[in-house]
C-alpha cells in the first residue's frame, strides 16, 4: 500500500496530498468515533515506522501528476507524532515548496521533542474533544499513561512557540451531556486562542456502531459558546468528490480508503476517471480488499484493514455491539 495518497478534498485545506506515516492502527487514543476503526496497539513511545527517504520519494512521484496541491498533510492511521522521524520528514518535504499540515490528537504535544518537530509545519490541527477527565476518557479512550492536564498545558506551550496556523477540532457525538463540558472547552479556547476552532460531527462510519452525530441543539450551543472566545467554523458537511486519480483504480481506492472512507458516489466518479467498470469494485469486495458500510443513510467504501474487522458486518455476524 502506498504511504502517500490523493490529493483528496479537505474542508480545511483545499486539495491535500496525504501522508499515512503510521501503520494500521497504532495510536495513543482509541476514539469511539474513529473512521479507521479500533486501535490495535495502544502506544505513546515514539519510534521509526518508515524510512524518511521512502516518504520523500513517494511524495515527489505523486506531485508530478497531482495538479494543484494546497497542502501536504500528515493524516495517518494513528497519531502522526508517534513517528520519531516526523521532524526530519517535514524538513525534507519543505523542498517541494508546498505548505505542510498535520492533524494530531494532541496527546504528545506536552513533549518538548514533539513540539520541536511541529515547528517545521505551517498548519497544525489539534484535537480538543474534552477538557474534563471523565469526558476525555469516555470519548477519546486514551493510553493509560496520559494525563489530560499535561496535554492541555502542552497545547498552550505549543501556541506560544508556534508561528504558523493552529486550529482545534472538537468532535461532538450523540447521547452525551455536553452542557457543562462545552462551557469548559470554550473557556480553554479563550486561553489557547486558536486561529479557528472547528466543530465537527461524525460523517463517516465510526469505530463504535452506536456513535452518531450530535443533535442540532448541541452543535448550535457549542458554536455560540466557542464564538465568545474565538473564530468558529463548522465541519458538518460533505467535502466533495474531487479525489485525484492515477489511472490505477485499485491502487487509488486502496491507498485513499485506508485513511479516508469514500462515499459511493465518489468511488463511482473515481472509477469512471480510471476507465474501470463496476465489476472491478465487486471483485475487490469479494476478495476482501475493501468493505462496504452504511452510515447515516449513505454507503461508504473502506480498505479492509484489521482495525475495521467488524465494520462491514452486521451485529449478528459478531454477536452484537
Amino acid at each position: 500500500m502506498s504511504i502517500v495518497f490523493g490529493p483528496v478534498p479537505s474542508r480545511r485545506l483545499g486539495r491535500s496530498l496525504g501522508i499515512n506515516n503510521i501503520p494500521d492502527k497504532i495510536c495513543s487514543y482509541a476514539c469511539v468515533y474513529c473512521q479507521i476503526g479500533n486501535t490495535l496497539r495502544m502506544q505513546v513511545e515514539r519510534q521509526e515506522f518508515y524510512d524518511p527517504r521512502v516518504i520523500y520519494e513517494e511524495v515527489e512521484k505523486k506531485l508530478e501528476n497531482a495538479g494543484r496541491v494546497d497542502y501536504i498533510t500528515f493524516v495517518p492511521d494513528g497519531d502522526p507524532t508517534l513517528d520519531v522521524n516526523l521532524g526530519k520528514e517535514a524538513e525534507m518535504l519543505k523542498e517541494f515548496g508546498v505548505k505542510l499540515a498535520i492533524l494530531t490528537n494532541s496527546s504528545l504535544v506536552h513533549r518538548e521533542d514533539v513540539r520541536e518537530d511541529l515547528m517545521n509545519f505551517d498548519f497544525i490541527s489539534l484535537k480538543l474533544d474534552a477538557v474534563s477527565e471523565m469526558m476525555w476518557r469516555f470519548v477519546d479512550r486514551p493510553h493509560k499513561s496520559l494525563k489530560i492536564e499535561e496535554i492541555l498545558d502542552g497545547m498552550l506551550k505549543l501556541r506560544d512557540e508556534f508561528p504558523g496556523t493552529i486550529v482545534t477540532e472538537t468532535m461532538l457525538i450523540n447521547g452525551l451531556d455536553y452542557e457543562v463540558e462545552i462551557k469548559k472547552i470554550a473557556e480553554f479556547l479563550g486561553e489557547l486562542k486558536p486561529d479557528v476552532a472547528y466543530i465537527a460531527v461524525p460523517t463517516r462510519p465510526p469505530a463504535e456502531r452506536w456513535v452518531r452525530p450530535a443533535d442540532e441543539y448541541t452543535v448550535n450551543y457549542a458554536y455560540e459558546e466557542f464564538s465568545k472566545h474565538t473564530r468558529v467554523e463548522l465541519l458538518i458537511g460533505y467535502e466533495g468528490n474531487e479525489f485525484s486519480a492515477t489511472g490505477n483504480f485499485e491502487e487509488d481506492l486502496l491507498s485513499i480508503t485506508a485513511v479516508h472512507p469514500m462515499r459511493e458516489d465518489a468511488v463511482l466518479e473515481l472509477m469512471a476517471r480510471c476507465g474501470e467498470s463496476e465489476e472491478k469494485l465487486e471483485e475487490m469486495l469479494k476478495e476482501g480488499k475493501i468493505i462496504r458500510v452504511e452510515y447515516e443513510g449513505e454507503v461508504y467504501y473502506m480498505r479492509a484493514l484489521p482495525s475495521r474487522k467488524y465494520m462491514g458486518k452486521s451485529e449478528e455476524d459478531h454477536g452484537g455491539p
